[in-house]
């Protein structure tokens, strides 16, 4: 298989040749359609996250091994089928769950197999979808698009249901009280797009970017905030006429976490997404005073991709704008995305496409 993968940090993707997997036991050959560009592979490409107070946790040391081939919002057709797969067959279009573990343990089995402890993630720790295929680890993992657009449908593996199990975690909520985004980019905009289709009326978002606050309003922000320089918490308690209890940090750096927790009401909770990098410095004794609660949330597992292209499907959600790109331009649309060029998401698609 052709691959277009990271052969060296930081140096430009090499379309290189893998041999073709063949599919043992439960797991699933596809021939990859279509797949997302994520802000999550800059940080693969990058090898490293930063930790904050000069701290720096580089990927291999955590079991990532190069050349790999990037890629987990992917959409793929059956082409083999392991001697123990069934509940697909040769043909079918798939969208496939990429957050995969063990397989076997008690997370795993439960299909929430981001929380295993042994990640074995596609585009990270295995050959992802900017690769001609992929294997599924189980047909569970393989969800059905229908008549989706497939190239909407591919980013519900990980900016979907990563904004889905986040609002999950704030819900229930009435109507009407305001829950704020941190960031309008690919995430930011599928949140609003999930938000209106929980019927959620009241959704903040904040941006530094012009341009990602006017698509925010119009993908439905109720109100949009300017995210640069001071002032930004009392900005953002301003927009939503007091302090709100809910806001989920899709950016999560160092600024942004510390001006939502700043402007977090009593018994309010911060859930935290994205992966920008630095640190928190929290006063501890308001965390029991005003009953505060930050919390992570890690992509989302196969129950909720299968939730969320459910509400798809009947029509509720609103497609996130996509660009499409030729999957051997890959390069070309990462530093695209590094550079902060994109608005909505950039989606590679294959020549069988």
């Amino acid at each position: 298989m052709r691959a277009w993968a990271v052969v060296k940090n930081e140096a430009p993707l090499e379309e290189i040749e893998l041999p073709t997997p063949e599919p043992k036991g439960t797991e699933v050959l596809l021939e990859t359609t279509y797949c997302g560009v994520c802000h999550s592979d800059l940080h693969i490409w990058e090898g490293r996250y930063d930790l904050g107070g000069g701290k720096v946790m580089n990927l291999t040391d955590r079991g990532l091994s190069l050349p790999i081939a990037m890629g987990h919002e992917i959409i793929g057709r059956v082409v083999k089928l392991g001697p123990e797969a069934t509940g697909v067959k040769v043909g079918d279009i798939r969208i496939v769950f990429p957050w995969v573990g063990c397989g076997s343990c008690a997370k795993c089995l439960a299909d929430e197999d981001n929380m295993c402890l042994i990640s074995k993630s596609l585009g990270v720790y295995q050959h992802g979808g900017y690769a001609t295929h992929v294997v599924a680890q189980h047909p569970r993992h393989l969800v059905d698009p229908g008549t989706l657009d497939p190239a909407v449908a591919a980013t519900y593996a990980c900016s979907g249901i990563t904004v889905f199990s986040a609002i999950k975690k704030v819900m229930p909520m009435p109507a009407d009280e305001p829950i704020v985004l941190v960031g309008a980019g690919g995430l930011g905009l599928n949140a609003i797009a999930v938000l209106k289709a929980l019927k959620h009326k009241n959704i903040v978002v904040v941006d530094i970017s012009a341009e990602k606050r006017a698509a925010a309003e119009t993908a439905g922000a109720t109100k949009t905030v300017d995210g640069a320089g001071e002032g930004t918490t009392k900005r953002i308690i301003e927009a939503c006429g007091g302090p709100p209890s809910a806001i989920i940090d899709l950016v999560n750096g160092t600024a942004s976490a510390a001006f939502a927790f700043a402007a977090l009401r009593k018994g309010g909770k911060l859930v935290q997404v994205g992966l920008f990098g630095g640190e928190l410095t929290l006063a501890l004794p308001l965390m029991p005073i005003r009953a505060l609660t930050v919390q992570g949330s890690y992509v989302g597992n196969v129950k909720e991709l299968r939730e969320l292209v459910a509400l798809a499907q009947a029509g509720e959600l609103a497609a996130l704008p996509v660009t499409t790109v030729p999957q051997r331009d890959a390069n070309a649309a990462l530093m695209r995305l590094r550079d902060g060029k994109v608005t909505g998401r950039l989606v590679l698609k294959s020549d069988v496409a």
